[in-house]
């Protein structure tokens, strides 16, 4: 395995009035290619936050990321959003389909950022690798919660990105549902792909074969992966 991605004493603060308050408290994380990592802890303890930083949406105050060899911590606006578009899929919780595109239309979004050719046709590959050719042109309102993921987990890998970003993937399923796209993930890592899950479901985290815990900003905790590398202040 490889280092895909490296946090080094990243810290990110905020100030409340007088007071300042560590989102995350020089956290050190190392991701090797190929991972299924699994971040939890209780409200407010940094894994949005982690996440938000990991996956170039927001900026933090201390310390080095590098992504896949290249150090991220100084990139402009415009050069995180290029990262964004070529190395990294994001799967929300609530889906975050735009309500009157269709399946196909709101998966190959990502693709007429970057002007690539074929983009239909790259589209429904993805969509029929989730298990939705049928169901290219139904708007989200057509499709159940368990095919609404589908399609957000098909437009993540459109761009067969480097790094998949989940945050609370089942949240909003029932357990049968959740269960299926929980398989579709195992699918995913199986076949190689490097995940990162943040999630309160203690079933969902017990399934990755890494699991790190946050408190207070700080990684209090690990388990799973030998060849993972974590440290923590």
């Amino acid at each position: 395995m490889t280092g895909l991605l490296q946090l080094n004493n990243v810290t990110k603060r905020y100030r409340m009035g007088e007071k300042t308050i560590y989102a995350l408290d020089r956290v050190n994380l190392t991701v090797n290619d190929g991972e299924y990592l699994a971040v939890t802890g209780a409200s407010g303890s940094g894994k949005s936050t982690l996440m938000n930083i990991i996956g170039c949406l927001d900026r933090f105050d201390q310390g080095k990321y590098l992504l896949d060899g290249a150090d991220v911590s100084n990139l402009n606006d415009d050069q995180l959003a290029g990262i964004r578009n070529s190395k990294i899929g994001f799967i929300f919780q609530t889906f975050n389909l735009l309500p009157r595109m269709t399946a196909l239309e709101n998966v190959k979004l990502p693709l007429l950022y970057r002007s690539a050719r074929n983009p239909d046709e790259q589209a429904i590959k993805a969509l029929e690798n989730v298990g939705l050719a049928d169901r290219l042109c139904h708007q989200p309102n057509e499709l159940s919660g368990g095919q609404r993921q589908r399609v957000a987990i098909a437009r993540a890998l459109v761009t067969d990105p480097e790094l998949l970003l989940a945050d609370e993937p089942t949240g909003n399923l029932d357990s049968r549902t959740g269960e299926e796209i929980l398989q579709l993930f195992e699918q995913l890592h199986s076949d190689g792909r490097t995940i990162i899950t943040v999630t309160h479901e203690a079933e969902l985290a017990a399934r990755c074969p890494r699991q790190i815990v946050l408190r207070d900003g700080k990684i209090i905790s690990q388990t799973g992966e030998k060849n993972a590398v974590l440290e923590h202040s």
